[in-house]
């Protein structure tokens, strides 16, 4: 702990005593550098930090205060079924983090990113007055980071240049993009069934129509797809074809050349969505990489494999394509954050991405190993065997009601993410969750699941 940490924590302790009631003035910065034996530098910079958090107010030439506003009650952990099903509660729920058991949550642990230091990279063509931080940067992304991206797309067999490559703010502004682009309301569009549940959300709130294609073990159900297409004249397809979310299934080459052939065949385009491509191998059946970006649109992100604060994603079109996606991008959002780009490719080019990158792959193996032998130790079936996925698709028991295990679950500060949230239809023919490995091992879920099992017997 710092001193100024130790100057805030003495304060904070006083609040709560009621030492310092709401309105009270606390010490100046003399006397509480006197009570505390701190230098007053140090005691004016712990001020400063509580006042920038609300945490104090400074009334000048009178001192410190406690705020005088009603302290927030904490949020409610227990949430309502009919809000656990919701698309913008389950959302919601992993942003703010309530529960103490997060096996639905739909990221890994904060504790294998680590603490990435990220620091921007200096442009040696800047003057040096100039300050990226206060720019907002190429509407195309940073160039350095799209020369990065070029080289690693040529890796996965896809041929593009930075100039087919836009930067966004992650995966979901670019799909978002990609909606708005091409996309009317009343138009159809086909989706992986189950499938990435905030996209549903998306589509439907630009007014879509959305059919789901079955999921297999190694990709969108084929029959399905050609009689879906011909039948409801799709402008898109949106699919996942690696480490596949929800259900950690990933396309064959086989099955590959046949989606591709049903979109000639019928006249949609392709969105892939490919999010942990960073931690699988490179030459990975991919339909990008099938098609070389002529009818696929390819879509990344560093928010899974490194951090969703910074915000970085990127999609990758034909030139047209892309060109009239960043007129886009200009007209709704600018830029991407230029600082954010830079700081992500200083990590980069630092060599720390790489490292983190050979640490993720092999913690992510462990676990889902760990996550396997656990989820079959209580009797249920599990869709796949993932391979640099973060997610177990998981059956119920027959006659099992996924609504009720959401009740019972948040009752025992569990977060479970239910399988009818990721159908499209919502009419889920075999009940199912969505397990994040790292969490499906907890001693607190597994005995829930347990407890459960055996008041059914």
């Amino acid at each position: 702990m710092t001193r100024i940490d130790a100057v805030i924590q003495h304060v904070h302790a006083g609040i709560a005593a009621g030492t310092w009631p709401p309105g009270a003035r606390i010490w100046s910065i003399r006397t509480a550098a006197a009570e505390l034996g701190m230098s007053k530098n140090t005691v004016a910079e712990a001020y400063d930090r509580m006042v920038a958090m609300g945490q104090l107010e400074a009334r000048m030439g009178s001192g410190y205060y406690v705020p005088t506003q009603a302290k927030r009650e904490p949020l409610p952990k227990a949430i309502s079924v009919a809000q656990a099903v919701d698309a913008v509660s389950l959302l919601r729920e992993q942003l703010v983090r309530r529960y103490e058991v997060r096996v639905g949550e739909g990221r890994p642990p904060r504790a294998w990113v680590g603490r990435p230091d990220f620091k921007p990279l200096a442009d040696p063509g800047r003057h040096p007055e100039d300050n990226e931080a206060h720019d907002y940067g190429n509407p195309w992304g940073f160039d350095k980071l799209r020369e990065y991206l070029a080289q690693s797309l040529i890796e996965r067999g896809i041929e593009a240049t930075p100039g087919q490559i836009l930067t966004t703010m992650g995966a979901n502004h670019a799909l978002d993009l990609i909606a708005r682009q091409l996309l009317e309301p009343g138009d159809t569009v086909l989706v992986d069934s189950p499938g990435y549940y905030p996209l549903f959300a998306k589509l439907h709130l630009g007014g879509i129509r959305i059919v789901g294609v079955r999921r297999l073990v190694n990709g969108p159900d084929i029959d399905e797809l050609n009689t879906k297409a011909a039948r409801y004249k799709p402008k898109l397809f949106f699919t996942q074809s690696l480490a596949h979310n929800p259900t950690g299934s990933s396309l064959s080459l086989p099955i590959g050349h046949r989606v591709l052939q049903a979109a000639a065949r019928h006249g949609f385009d392709i969105v892939e969505d490919d999010p942990l491509a960073d931690i699988l191998p490179a030459n990975a059946p991919r339909l990008a990489a099938l098609d070389q970006l002529e009818r696929v649109i390819y879509v990344g992100t560093f928010s899974k494999t490194l951090s969703a604060g910074l915000r970085v994603g990127y999609l990758a079109a034909n030139p047209a394509r892309a060109s009239a996606l960043c007129d886009l991008k200009m007209l709704t959002v600018v830029s991407s954050g230029d600082l954010a780009e830079r700081m992500l490719f200083g990590f980069i080019a630092s060599g720390q991405y790489l490292k983190h990158l050979r640490r993720l792959r092999t913690r992510v193996s462990q676990t889902t190993a760990q996550a396997l032998q656990a989820v079959r130790g209580l009797g249920l079936e599990v869709f796949c065997e993932p391979s640099g996925c973060f997610y177990l698709w998981v059956y119920l028991r027959p006659g099992d009601d996924e609504s009720r295990l959401v009740e019972e679950a948040s009752a025992r500060n569990i977060f479970i993410a239910p399988g009818r949230l990721f159908i499209p239809e919502r009419v889920n023919d075999r009940p199912a969750m969505r397990l994040n490995i790292a969490y499906a091992t907890h001693p607190k879920f597994i005995d829930f699941m347990r407890e459960r099992s055996a008041g059914k017997a």
